[in-house]
């Protein structure tokens, strides 16, 4: 009896040893944990921040407009949220965040957006000047600047008359640009949405309304430049109106008085076969 009385005694202290162990092992897994997300995985500075892919958007600008304030949780950041916000606040097409551990950091990769027409737009009772990218995008004379002066020359086509709402009928011009069969040189919006396109060799088209005929029109533009009749070539033509794609309309100056006796015209319509 005495001899199991001590095996029971030895066991329970065995136990409460045990225990004490854990206890110790989970206090001191859980300090350091503590120790490391508090002090290891932050950002204490914006040295931590890596920015690359931009030649326009410093680390101060990222930071600025991320919102980040110092010290700050690596797990805290939600990569998701600091790209919408830094797509929405700088001059910028594309934006990956990504957060590193060891050593703890944030890399924000940026493509840049590049300039491809110069722009103007109403603002208040005068004109705002500026820029547009390829999609379309407003872009400020103070975002692209200095990319231009350093890394490209200045766009030669002029958007005017932009609107939010026309982003989409834009980016598929500019998308176009360079396959209308002559060099673009002018997008025009009007108030009431219609657009006019001038081209060097067709001088300006009137393209109607941006619809879902958009696409033909422009088709229909590189056909008309380089398979004009026989009989125009030579001649100077004051407009082209090509809303209804079915019925394009060339606008011909006045036939000289003797051709005008033969019963000349000075609207032609286009045929497009």
């Amino acid at each position: 009896m005495e001899r199991r009385r001590q095996l029971r005694d030895q066991r329970r202290r065995e136990r409460l040893h045990n225990l004490w162990r854990l206890a110790l092992f989970s206090a001191c897994a859980a300090g350091l944990g503590y120790g490391l997300l508090r002090h290891g995985w932050s950002l204490r500075g914006p040295e931590q921040v890596n920015v690359i892919g931009s030649q326009q958007v410093s680390r101060d600008q990222v930071v600025e407009a991320a919102g980040l304030q110092f010290p700050v949780l690596v797990l805290n950041l939600q990569p998701k949220q600091l790209q919408q916000r830094l797509a929405a606040a700088l001059p910028v097409e594309n934006v990956e965040v990504e957060r590193l551990m060891l050593p703890p950091r944030l890399r924000i990769d940026l493509v840049d957006r590049q300039a491809v027409a110069r722009a103007q737009r109403g603002k208040g009772a005068g004109l705002e000047r500026g820029y547009v990218d390829r999609l379309g995008n407003w872009m400020s004379l103070s975002h692209q600047q200095v990319a231009l002066t350093r890394t490209s020359p200045q766009p030669m086509v002029s958007v005017l008359g932009w609107q939010e709402w026309h982003r989409p009928a834009l980016a598929q011009i500019l998308e176009r640009r360079n396959s209308l069969g002559s060099p673009l040189q002018e997008i025009r919006f009007e108030p009431n949405g219609h657009l006019l396109l001038r081209t060097k060799a067709l001088g300006q088209v009137r393209l109607g309304p941006a619809d879902a005929q958009l696409l033909r029109r422009l088709e229909l533009m590189h056909h008309l430049t380089g398979e004009l009749p026989g009989q125009l070539k030579g001649r100077t033509i004051q407009s082209i109106d090509l809303s209804d794609p079915d019925k394009p309309e060339l606008g011909l100056p006045a036939a000289p008085a003797k051709e005008a006796a033969k019963g000349s015209t000075g609207t032609v319509t286009a045929g497009t076969n």
